[in-house]
This record gives C-alpha cells, sequence and structure tokens, in this order.
C-alpha cells in the first residue's frame, strides 16, 4: 500500500487534472448560453442568495480578486447587480439579475445531460460516494489549513 505521502500526492496531481476537466466541460456547457465557465460559476454561487465578492471567493475557493474582475463583467453584460449589504456598507452583494437567470437556465438542460452521461459511466452510487469523499477532503483540508 502507498504512504501517507505519495497518496497525498496521488491526490493532489488527480485533483489538479479533475479540475481541468471539468473546467474544459464547464466551459463547452456555458457557451452556448453566452457564458464562460468562470462567469457561470460565480453566477452560480448567488442563484439563490446574494453574497459579498469575498463570501463568492470563499464559498468557490478562488481569490477575491478574481471574482471582483468576474462580477464587475456580469454587471457590466447585465447578467448580475451590485445590492446594498446591510451586513457591511462597503462590501456590495452581488445578485443575479432575471438575463443571468435565464442563462444559467439555458446550460441546465446539457448539464443534465452530462450529470447522467456521467453517472451512467461510473453508476449513481458510486457518483454520490465520490461526493462524498471529495466533500470530506475539501472539509478536512480546510481543517488542516486553518491552524
Amino acid at each position: 500500500m502507498a504512504g501517507e505521502q505519495e497518496l497525498f500526492s496521488t491526490a493532489a496531481i488527480t485533483s489538479f487534472r479533475l479540475n481541468g476537466q471539468f473546467l474544459a466541460v464547464a466551459e463547452e456547457l456555458a457557451r452556448p448560453a453566452g457564458l464562460t465557465a468562470a462567469w457561470w460559476q460565480v453566477l452560480g454561487a448567488v442563484l439563490h442568495t446574494p453574497l459579498s465578492v469575498a463570501g463568492i471567493a470563499r464559498e468557490m475557493g478562488i481569490t477575491r480578486q478574481s471574482v471582483q474582475r468576474i462580477a464587475d463583467l456580469l454587471v457590466d453584460k447585465g447578467l448580475a447587480e451590485y445590492r446594498p449589504n446591510p451586513a457591511h456598507r462597503r462590501a456590495k452583494l452581488v445578485a443575479a439579475t432575471e438575463e443571468g437567470l435565464s442563462a444559467v437556465r439555458r446550460v441546465n438542460p446539457q448539464h443534465a445531460v452530462m450529470a447522467k452521461r456521467l453517472a451512467s459511466q461510473i453508476g449513481p452510487r458510486q457518483l454520490a460516494l465520490t461526493v462524498e469523499v471529495l466533500t470530506k477532503l475539501s472539509a478536512a483540508l480546510d481543517a488542516i489549513t486553518e491552524d
């Protein structure tokens, strides 16, 4: 059996590859709706509840600066808007506009097709287990890097 350091390295390298694969798939899914993967990611974070740029960055695991740049672009294109933040005077909330929600809805049919294809490739139970393990791995990394 591989040692802990080798498993850690393999998990990291596999995650980097998986991230690239997910980004490539996301670009393909988002393009017909006039979105990029990054725009879709930020819009997805605020579909149900407006969040601050810092909140989106924490939720998505990306830098605040990149979220700010994308949020400004989404606002310029009418896909999102800035709203007052009752909890913080200067940190506005980002919210999807109706046009932004519509763009995300246009992604959903192909997103569902891709999800079905993935589930049929590895099996629905294995997909659910994978999600559970990835979620635990992410939480564990958060816990050990907070120190």
